[in-house]
């Protein structure tokens, strides 16, 4: 298969129309659809059910489609990477949200200092949920990065585990209390033990309001805009006088893991990999 096929089997299958796939491409709806059929014909499977109303994906369509992404993710990043390769003093990318590192970044690094052969370490500020992204293009090596995220194309290892506590304006009913609980939050969409709606309630807070970074979110919530939940390690670094946190001990912990791309083959990412494992034990967060 060619990486143009699968751009064009991407864009459809994203669509899920022809037409608005084609104007996303620069290409006209006919030669798009032809290339369809011809990579069907290629693989000897439907990859779209068609109706004269809708496209959806067959089993194999959906199989190809989680393939394809982290194939055309590979090849991009492949290029970013040689490209950054080319530096007259390679140096490894890391990439942190800041403040997202649960205190260990300093440690990490220099551990690794200690390393032979050990490269420069350039530290990428990343924004919200950014660093998978960062990792998949090529543009990073290795990432800090809070649970859960798109493991696809990515292998992991846990640093550190921490409590979760709610942040809440001073003055909210709540802030008297030393305790709480999540039913006490109340948040849209967060159903008491389970916590798959928590991060969706999160990423719809961050882009709801625009947030850039964490004085913005505390802002939001000194003004009694929102109420949201933090690590341990990101409250202790940001006491504010019109924010209170509190402890939920019936919501399970975050874990804080540092991740890199599968495909990657360098001794200096893993030598990184590895410092920061012995200096974080899992369940240990400073």
């Amino acid at each position: 298969m060619e990486s143009r096929s699968l751009r064009y089997f991407v864009a459809v299958a994203e669509e899920l129309n022809f037409s608005r796939a084609a104007e996303r491409l620069g290409i006209s709806a006919p030669p798009l659809s032809r290339a369809i059929r011809r990579l069907e014909t290629d693989l000897g499977v439907p990859l779209f059910e068609r109706t004269t109303h809708s496209v959806t994906l067959t089993p194999p369509g959906r199989v190809l489609l989680a393939e394809a992404r982290i194939a055309l993710d590979a090849l991009h990043a492949a290029g970013r990477r040689a490209q950054r390769a080319a530096d007259p003093e390679p140096k490894l990318v890391l990439a942190v949200k800041a403040d997202g590192d649960a205190g260990l970044l300093e440690p990490i690094l220099a551990r690794y200092a200690t390393e032979p052969g050990a490269r420069p370490v350039t530290v990428r500020l990343s924004g919200w949920r950014e660093q998978v992204r960062l990792l998949r293009e090529g543009e990073a090596d290795a990432a800090l990065i809070y649970e859960p995220f798109d493991r696809t194309g990515l292998d992991a290892e846990p640093l550190a585990v921490e409590a979760r506590l709610a942040a809440l304006p001073a003055a909210h009913a709540l802030a008297a209390r030393d305790h709480l609980t999540l039913a006490d939050l109340a948040l849209p969409g967060v159903e008491p033990g389970r916590l798959d709606g928590l991060d969706r309630y999160l990423d719809t807070v961050v882009e709801r309001h625009r947030i850039a970074d964490l004085p913005q979110l505390l802002t939001l919530v000194e003004l009694g805009e929102v109420v949201t939940l933090l690590p341990e390690s990101v409250t202790t670094r940001y006491p504010r006088p019109g924010v209170v946190y509190r402890e939920l001990p019936d919501t399970p912990p975050v874990t804080l893991s540092i991740a890199w791309p599968q495909q990657s083959r360098s001794t200096a990412t893993a030598a990184l990999i590895r410092a920061a494992t012995a200096v974080a034990p899992v369940g240990v967060a400073p």
